[in-house]
């Protein structure tokens, strides 16, 4: 079945089973490699991207409910490695990763999060994000979407 839909602002279309988790044809067919697997069952968030402005974990998203939508990866939150989205920015500001395996999938979460919270506190962003990181990068994960927040709005932060 050919499922047609945007991703990263440009259109495409693919012939796969419509079952097909959404994961899988961003990682595979399309060749996007930043949405990553983690545990397959929508629990840990490692696969968040976006759909039409949702917060999706495509690991358990089957490709059929892509069709005519908008999808957005890690890849496509800026359109220029000179502009970075701000939520790019403060992962490297505020150093957040460690291993880096769920990094994309916090900051999917943490874009979304700053799209619908301009001035999120740690509360807001603890109650709201329910992704899993195994090396306990949280307190800066944390800061880095704090600073977000703060480089969206055009805040200096030190």
């Amino acid at each position: 079945m050919t499922i047609a839909f945007k991703i990263n602002g440009q259109s495409t279309s693919v012939d796969v089973d419509p079952m097909m988790p959404l994961l899988w044809v961003v990682r595979d067919e399309l060749k996007l490699k930043g949405t990553k697997y983690g545990c397959g069952k929508a629990a840990c968030g490692a696969c968040s991207l976006h759909v039409d402005n949702n917060l999706v974990r495509s690991c358990s998203y089957p490709v059929k409910y892509a069709e005519g939508k908008e999808v957005t990866t890690i890849e496509g939150l800026s359109s220029d490695e000179n502009q970075l989205h701000p939520i790019h920015q403060a992962w490297m500001d505020e150093n957040v990763p460690q291993c880096g395996y769920c990094q994309t999938g916090f900051m999917m979460a943490g874009a979304k999060l700053i799209e619908e919270i301009t001035k999120p506190s740690t509360d807001d962003i603890k109650g709201n994000i329910s992704n899993i990181c195994r090396c306990g990068t949280h307190p800066r994960i944390i800061k880095a979407i704090k600073r977000a927040a703060s480089i969206k709005q055009g805040v200096q932060t030190p």
